[in-house]
């Protein structure tokens, strides 16, 4: 009896015994494996997080070099980068920077692509961001059917000839193109101007200002306003049933610019593509979008001609914006802080 019970026990300790071994062998294999698990999701996910780390930063690579409005930088150190050494135009230009971050209160600057859109960029760019609303007389008419009085209630069949920056010529298709970037211009506007939180309205602006086609399009309506205006004042100026605005005599005054058609030919057609607007022809900008354009022209520092104003005349409703030039061709946007 004793012996059948040693038996037993024996038995049943050798079976327990070779029970573990065969659950200690797959408590092994199962450790091995969730320890190659762990050790491969660390790996995929280090990678995964490498691979979206650079994807984002080419994201944000591309999206700053389609920029055409950069995000701020400090004004002195960028006039510290931009004009280095000791010619007297470099000191002149530190200084006239460091005038405007100690006297004006202007301590960043947003720059502008360098093209012939620059000055119509940087003054929309701000009524955008700023979400600045529609003049008064947007309001009052439907920009839609500007193209359309002119061409047909007018008679001016000669804007066939209108150029859309370096795109010249289009022929018939000019009506087509202008209506198009009247809708832009109403539409991307109303939009802006309806959107009352600032980091939003900046986020669109960033998005709109980042793709040529849609942008390029805005500045085609701008330039078209222009020529509409100016033929509007020619036809009062013939039939002189009101008085105009002074600026457009001095339009007028201009050899390259005595009538509506030569004031297209020769100056609105090459923006965008070659030339730039003239002094004159910002205060035609600020008339017509009903802002105070304030433009510092370091170029003219210590002059009287620092610090002007386009248009010189204008009502204390107008919204104001500020633009910072150093040659009267390209403009950047200065940015205020107490």
């Amino acid at each position: 009896g004793r012996h059948e019970v040693w038996s037993w026990k024996t038995a049943s300790k050798e079976s327990l015994c070779l029970m573990w071994q065969k659950v200690k062998v797959q408590l092994m294999l199962s450790m091995s494996f969730l320890t190659a698990l762990f050790w491969y999701c660390r790996r995929l996910y280090s990678f995964l997080a490498q691979l979206l780390k650079r994807w984002s930063n080419y994201l944000q690579r591309q999206l700053i070099r389609n920029l055409s409005v950069l995000p701020e930088v400090d004004l002195l150190g960028y006039s510290v980068r931009e004009w280095k050494g000791e010619t007297k135009q470099a000191k002149q230009m530190r200084e006239a920077y460091e005038e405007l971050f100690r006297s004006c209160h202007i301590k960043y600057l947003r720059q502008v692509r360098r093209d012939s859109y620059s000055v119509i960029r940087a003054v929309l760019f701000q009524i955008f961001s700023q979400g600045i609303p529609f003049p008064s007389w947007m309001k009052e008419r439907d920009i839609l059917k500007l193209p359309e009085k002119l061409l047909y209630s007018q008679g001016c069949n000669w804007i066939q000839q209108y150029s859309f920056g370096p795109e010249r010529y289009t022929g018939p298709n000019a009506f087509g193109k202008l209506r198009k970037c009247m809708e832009a211009l109403k539409t991307n506007w109303a939009e802006m101007s309806a959107t009352r939180d600032h980091e939003e309205r900046g986020s669109m602006c960033s998005t709109l200002f980042s793709d040529e086609s849609k942008e390029y399009k805005l500045y085609e309506a701008i330039k078209f306003i222009m020529l509409y205006e100016v033929v509007e004042a020619y036809e009062q100026i013939k039939s002189r049933d009101e008085p105009v605005h002074n600026l457009f005599s001095l339009l007028f005054a201009r050899d390259s610019s005595s009538d509506p058609l030569s004031f297209m030919m020769n100056h609105l057609n090459s923006i965008g593509d070659s030339i730039f607007l003239d002094q004159v022809e910002l205060f035609l900008l600020g008339y017509l979008l009903e802002v105070k354009i304030r433009v510092y022209r370091l170029h003219r520092f210590n002059t009287e001609e620092f610090q002007v104003n386009y248009p010189d005349e204008y009502r204390r409703e107008w919204n104001e914006i500020s633009l910072l030039t150093e040659d009267d061709r390209y403009y950047h946007i200065p940015l205020f802080r107490t």
